[in-house]
């Protein structure tokens, strides 16, 4: 009996000083971390939320400045902020799920979805929209056309571009602005198209298949596709924009309406769960999951590249597959995107292979959240 006690005794103390380890390595994670935001943030200025997650436990979760000017509330774990083109990933396995319960493929062409779609539809298939290869026409730049051949405004901040209407504006045209499968071109308009086709083939609409099939499986009862006049944000950031040395509320463009492309919102202890499932294949299985994790392929057989008057250097070689690109980082192996919509910037990074995921959402323009979430990778990948 007394080896036993003995026993227990040692137990207990192994795991009481495990545990102060675990406690004294978080606070020198944290004593690292925190002065690359806490230096970008003042007490009364719009913010920036930060997760990191390693070998599946959040390990430094912290939010700095405040989520709008009027009230001043703390940014924390649960303020929602737009995540503008992170979104994009949400919308990509939408559609996996649709091909898991068999009802899409992903070579399934445009038309066999919309058969009034015109006839350069009959090129373009899912897995092209899914992969920014499709060569549909940037609704931004059809907006501009029918509202310079109309000689006004059509849409405004208040009177949003919606889904339908994009939608619309394609079928339009009669061709895309290159053969499909043959260029890479990064497409908000394949993300809107996608969330119009998940809606068709699914019988509800966008927003509502997305809780059904996601949010409420992983629980993330904070997320939302948000429509506004049908539901809310709760402990919503508003977007800003520094001009000067004062900050505009900057939170609502004529196309914040889209939701393929864009329109999520969602809190970091909600961004937490969806890494989990990523990582546990909670949605998807692996096998499933590897279409969305094979960089997209021509049909001419050249490398993808980032074309003119991208976010990268004209030329440069650009790796994507499903919602995610997916070039290397340091060697690591790496899946990321960033948002970048009025008021809001936002970056999802992970390095699956080393169990380490930096999230940074911030509701101002002037922060760069790819340099700070690489600052961090830094610190973690050694």
């Amino acid at each position: 009996m007394r080896t036993t006690h003995c026993l227990i005794i040692v137990f207990l103390v192994l795991v009481c000083a495990s545990q102060r380890q675990a406690v004294g390595a978080g606070d020198d994670l944290a004593a690292q971390l925190d002065p690359i935001f806490s230096a970008l943030t003042k007490d009364k200025s719009p913010g920036v939320a930060v997760l990191v997650r390693k070998d599946g436990r959040t390990v430094f979760e912290r939010g700095y400045g405040v989520r709008d000017l009027r009230s001043l509330s703390r940014i924390d774990p649960q303020t929602n902020f737009r995540l503008a083109s992170c979104s994009k990933q949400f919308t990509a396995v939408s559609v996996m799920l649709l091909v898991h319960d068999g009802k899409l493929r992903y070579d399934d062409k445009l038309t066999d979805v919309f058969p009034d779609f015109p006839a350069y539809g009959k090129a373009i298939t899912i897995r092209y929209l899914l992969n920014h290869t499709s060569g549909l026409l940037d609704y931004e730049d059809l907006m501009a056309a029918a509202e310079k051949r109309k000689g006004a405004s059509i849409w405004t901040p208040s009177h949003q571009i919606q889904d339908a209407e994009v939608l619309k504006l394609l079928k339009q045209e009669k061709t895309g602005k290159f053969a499909s499968g043959t260029q890479w071109s990064y497409s908000n308009s394949g993300y809107v198209v996608l969330g119009s086709v998940v809606a068709r083939i699914s019988g509800e609409p966008f927003g509502e298949f997305l809780r059904k099939r996601i949010f409420d499986p992983l629980r993330m009862s904070q997320t939302v596709a948000y429509q506004k006049g049908k539901n809310e944000v709760t402990s919503r950031a508003y977007g800003h924009s520094k001009e000067g040395s004062t900050w505009k509320k900057t939170d609502q463009s004529p196309t914040s309406a889209t939701l393929g492309d864009g329109g999520i919102y969602s809190a970091l202890t909600d961004l937490a769960k969806w890494d989990e499932a990523l990582a546990q294949h909670t949605l998807l299985s692996e096998e499933e999951m590897r279409p969305a994790l094979s960089p997209a392929q021509l049909t001419t057989g050249v490398q993808p590249k980032w074309p003119a008057n991208s976010d990268r250097p004209e030329g440069t070689p650009v790796s994507y597959g499903f919602g995610w690109f997916l070039d290397p980082y340091r060697n690591y192996t790496r899946m990321w995107h960033y948002g970048d919509t009025i008021g809001f910037h936002t970056y999802i990074l992970r390095f699956p292979a080393d169990h380490l995921t930096i999230i940074i959402l911030a509701n101002r323009t002037d922060l760069d959240p790819e340099s700070l979430a690489t600052k961090v990778a830094d610190l973690l990948l050694q």
